[in-house]
């Protein structure tokens, strides 16, 4: 067997022996699966939904109307010991002409929490988790009030009334409703049964 020849048997043999290890190291490693981690709930960008609920309430002006007011030199400002607990049921509502405000369609309040207009006299609802309140609400009653303005959530309940039938709440999506609902039922329970509205005078007549 010349020289050469033995070389080229050499080279070959070895190029195998390092082919066949090549291909039992990528067996033997060990099999990569992608793993999709399990998508994490969108909070509109906060870490819980209560936050988010939170939010939603600041930013949609729920404490407008629905936090009695302490009067002070700039103004009324929110009773932060009375939050979203609605219109004081023992307050009565503004001392005004409400003959003359209906016929000329006009709004009044004093406070925010009662309103007065050509629809009567409307007060805003306690939204605490209190029983006089959201105590015993469940979730879908709450995107179901909002949603198709109805009393309590009820179907074949009463109409909303102005204001909060005006307010574009109702565009809201489930998502954030839930977390609007979501933070409410965490907030301080505040016994304040909600005043149910007053007719317009014209319908006494």
């Amino acid at each position: 067997m010349s020289k050469s020849y033995s070389l080229l048997v050499t080279g070959l043999v070895f190029a195998a022996i390092c082919f066949t290890r090549c291909s039992n190291s990528k067996t033997d490693e060990p099999a990569t699966t992608s793993t999709t981690e399990a998508a994490k709930p969108n909070f509109g960008g906060y870490e819980t939904q209560v936050q988010w609920g939170e939010h939603l309430v600041t930013i949609a002006g729920c404490n407008d109307c629905h936090t009695p007011k302490k009067m002070t030199p700039m103004g009324p400002v929110d009773d932060s010991t009375l939050m979203l607990s609605g219109h004081p049921e023992k307050l009565p509502a503004p001392e005004v002409d409400r003959k003359t405000m209906e016929s000329k369609g006009l709004v009044v309040t004093a406070d925010f929490t009662a309103w007065i207009g050509p629809w009567g006299i409307t007060y805003s609802a306690n939204l605490t988790p209190d029983g006089t309140g959201l105590g015993n609400w469940k979730e879908d009653q709450f995107i179901y009030a909002v949603k198709s303005s109805t009393s309590k959530g009820l179907a074949g309940g009463r109409p909303l009334l102005p204001p909060m039938s005006m307010m574009p709440v109702k565009h809201m999506t489930d998502d954030e409703l839930k977390a609007i609902f979501a933070y409410l039922k965490t907030i301080k329970p505040i016994k304040n049964n909600s005043v149910q509205p007053t007719p317009p005078v014209s319908a006494g007549k």
